[in-house]
């Protein structure tokens, strides 16, 4: 039988058996690694949250963590709604922490248990950022159906994504003709520079200068800037510190004349490259620096044998243009009628 527990605080769950039970879960991603969500919280989403609750729940069965639910109460879209930790704008993908032979279960008996336990102070889930891949979709709406609440789901964001396969020719023989060219000019045109054009990763040796380094070059872009606003800031380098801390994090820059002119925050994690987020030097946009960084990056990922590079949120024309295939992340609303 599975037993339920409601926990207020991230301390009562070990890390290390979280991150174990995600190796095998239905999804498992960086945003949904134990040190990740903690910070989130710790953060509200750099503020995006003011006013919520922590409910995150465990499941165990003779003893043995089989699944997590990472969630929060809050005031959302017309109703008091259960929703993911990490949610919305910083967590690209987001699920239950399950593995699929417990998955069907789990959801079942983690909704009588909220249904029960936190009876009074919710009204609806409003979960998003789930991968079209995830069964938690069915599974929600195969409950929901049974239990006559209303239910909705739609598509939520493009996250598009290169699959790759360790030669970055083929890659590139891949992406459409023109854009081939481009990039390979573009390439080209920064090693034949004269200008000491360089790419490397960060080793991360200060941690809070790297992280400043890269934060200069974000703000750089006006949306950007206007993003970053102090709580954001400190969300940022909370994440980025335990990405660091805990080996996944992957931070390059690109140079030119002796300075940093671009810089590309990733996460490598499950051998595929998450491109999180990135900036360039405005000043020095006749060196395309954004999109020589970014084929740097693509050549990497093809040495290592990395078997993709995600793109994650967003319907930009650049990703498209490196050849990127879109995938998606869902919304789902449920509404508790009695």
């Amino acid at each position: 039988m599975i037993q339920y527990t409601l926990h207020k605080d991230f301390s009562e769950i070990n890390a290390q058996e979280w991150n174990d039970l995600l190796k095998n879960s239905v999804s498992d991603t960086p945003f949904l690694r134990y040190e990740y969500q903690q910070a989130w919280w710790e953060h509200r989403g750099g503020g995006e949250w003011t006013q919520a609750e922590l409910v995150l729940v465990s499941a165990r069965e003779d003893e043995k963590l089989i699944g997590i639910a990472p969630l929060f109460i809050s005031e959302y879209d017309g109703q008091s709604a259960l929703l993911l930790i990490g949610s919305i704008e910083i967590s690209d993908y987001l699920d239950l922490i399950v593995r699929m032979d417990d998955h069907a279960r789990f959801i079942a008996g983690l909704l009588d248990f909220l249904a029960s336990s936190v009876t009074d102070t919710w009204r609806g889930i409003d979960w998003y950022n789930l991968p079209d891949s995830s069964p938690t979709l069915a599974a929600l709406k195969a409950e929901s159906t049974q239990r006559g609440w209303t239910h909705h789901e739609e598509m939520y964001r493009p996250t598009p994504r290169i699959t790759l396969n360790g030669e970055f020719d083929e890659y590139l023989g891949r992406v459409e003709k023109k854009q081939r060219h481009e990039i390979r000019r573009k390439m080209r045109r920064a090693e034949e520079s004269g200008r000491d054009v360089r790419w490397f990763i960060s080793d991360m040796a200060d941690v809070e200068a790297e992280i400043d380094a890269f934060l200069g070059l974000m703000e750089q872009d006006q949306n950007k800037a206007g993003f970053l606003h102090e709580p954001m800031r400190a969300q940022m380098r909370a994440i980025i510190r335990a990405a660091h801390e805990n080996g996944w994090l992957w931070l390059a820059f690109l140079e030119a004349d002796g300075q940093r002119i671009a810089a590309n925050l990733n996460f490598d994690y499950n051998n595929k490259l998450w491109g999180y987020n990135a900036g360039v030097n405005r000043a020095f946009m006749d060196l395309s620096p954004g999109w020589v960084l970014l084929s740097y990056v693509l050549q990497w990922c093809c040495e290592k044998k990395r078997t993709e590079f995600d793109f994650m949120r967003g319907d930009e024309e650049y990703k498209y243009r490196f050849g990127a295939v879109n995938q998606y992340v869902m919304r789902v609303k449920i509404t508790v009628t009695s």
